[in-house]
């Protein structure tokens, strides 16, 4: 096979899906191939989210081995093959990802791009976006990062005030972004900007990009994070140029694609694309520290109240995926279609960062220490996973917006004042 070409894929299914034997023939092959090549240890420590990825080493074994799956067939299956995709069947993607989770493989590093940018570009972007940016992204040969956030507007992105003036055939960037996810690496950024002060709402003059990162007038700087590392930056424009072809729709029309981008980034809308870019701990993981670990000389499932709370976060969790299952069925959702959609990220990302914080309480002492500490209970994975798990709850909306938008689109609660 030639170097950066994707096997012909034979499981084209037809509209109704894969048949029964095609399922089982592709799960033993896909099985088969994550056995040989998942490398979980490979000398050095991996980021359990593309949020945590801090070092050359980190970013160069996982731009890597987002390559080797997506050259695989194993990634973008069920997107156009005609822009790099497999043209696959929704469900041998399930499968594949299934499959990565088995084998607990690393994280595809290019979260923005295959997320939230290429799902947007597929729906919304003309054929020169698709056929320009789709394969690069993921190929990983093009990271992305999202800059939407500004030092001095927090969540409020309509007040947003990065200005992008029209200058030719290019737009002229000033501005700064910041909590930009892998923003000092990334080739590409999907940018929220001012076109205008004028129009009925501070929305009407917002526009949106698709930048070029490693151009002159753009530096990052970074932001180190309680973790200890630099998953972080922000970015500044002074007179950066980038192509007015860049911009997605009409000018003044940002916000409408600054809140589809976000149903992808909150889960509301997917477009599958393979893998995952967080690694949320298994509750099973738990239930298993917590058989050995000891309190006073005694088990710690010997207390009843830690045995109960245990039993509640494995319903909770089990609740998620089966609800996860559930909103893919059309008739299961008549009597509130989005629900589940708008649900989903505040009640994972919550649920996700309680039982990192229970999962603690089964170390004692140890519990305290940090990642390379001699007294660390598996070199901190589970205080570095509860400190991760916060960032979660913060990109895409915090929680707090979430609930917002859970209690007036889903419950039809009015606006609070």
């Amino acid at each position: 096979m030639a170097e950066n070409q994707r096997p012909e894929s034979a499981y084209a299914a037809g509209a109704s899906g894969p048949s029964k034997s095609e399922i089982d023939d592709f799960t033993q092959q896909c099985d088969a191939w994550f056995r040989e090549n998942t490398v979980n240890e490979p000398g050095f420590m991996l980021p359990l989210t593309f949020m945590e990825v801090s070092t050359d080493q980190q970013f160069d074994f996982l731009r890597n081995w987002q390559r080797k799956v997506y050259e695989a067939g194993y990634l973008g299956m069920s997107w156009p093959a005609i822009y790099g995709g497999g043209g696959m069947h929704d469900e041998y993607q399930r499968i594949a990802t299934r499959i990565m989770r088995k084998y607990d493989a690393p994280i595809m590093i290019n979260a923005i791009g295959n997320g939230w940018a290429g799902p947007l570009i597929l729906d919304m972007g003309d054929e020169a976006m698709k056929r320009r940016f789709i394969k690069p992204m993921l190929a990983a040969e093009e990271i992305w990062c999202q800059g939407f956030s500004e030092p001095e507007h927090g969540s409020d992105l309509g007040s947003a005030q990065t200005k992008a003036v029209r200058d030719g055939d290019d737009y002229i960037i000033n501005g700064s972004k910041i909590w930009t996810s892998l923003g000092d690496r990334a080739d590409q950024m999907i940018l929220l900007a001012r076109t205008s002060n004028d129009g009925p709402s501070k929305y009407a003059g917002l526009s949106f990009f698709l930048a070029p990162m490693k151009i002159p007038g753009v530096e990052t700087r970074r932001i180190k994070k309680l973790t200890g590392e630099y998953g972080f930056v922000q970015c500044f424009f002074t007179d950066a140029r980038i192509p007015a072809n860049g911009i997605m729709g009409e000018e003044g029309q940002g916000w409408s694609m600054a809140m589809k981008t976000l149903e992808y980034e909150r889960g509301a809308k997917v477009k599958p694309v393979g893998g995952y870019f967080v690694k949320e701990m298994d509750v099973m993981s738990v239930v298993d520290m917590a058989k050995t670990a000891r309190r006073g000389g005694r088990p710690v499932l010997d207390d009843p109240i830690i045995c109960d709370k245990l039993v509640e976060h494995i319903i909770d969790i089990q609740a998620l995926n089966l609800n996860n299952q559930r909103r893919r069925m059309a008739p299961l959702n008549m009597d509130r279609p989005m629900g589940l959609a708008l649900l989903n990220k505040l009640g994972r990302t919550e649920l996700i960062r309680e039982l990192t914080e229970f999962s603690l309480n089964f170390l004692g002492s140890r519990a305290g220490y940090y990642v390379d500490e001699p007294n660390a209970a598996d070199n901190g994975y589970w205080h570095r996973s509860y400190l991760n798990s916060f960032s979660a709850t913060i990109g895409g909306g915090t929680s707090e917006i979430q609930r917002n938008i859970v209690a007036e689109h889903v419950l039809g609660l009015p606006k609070g004042r």
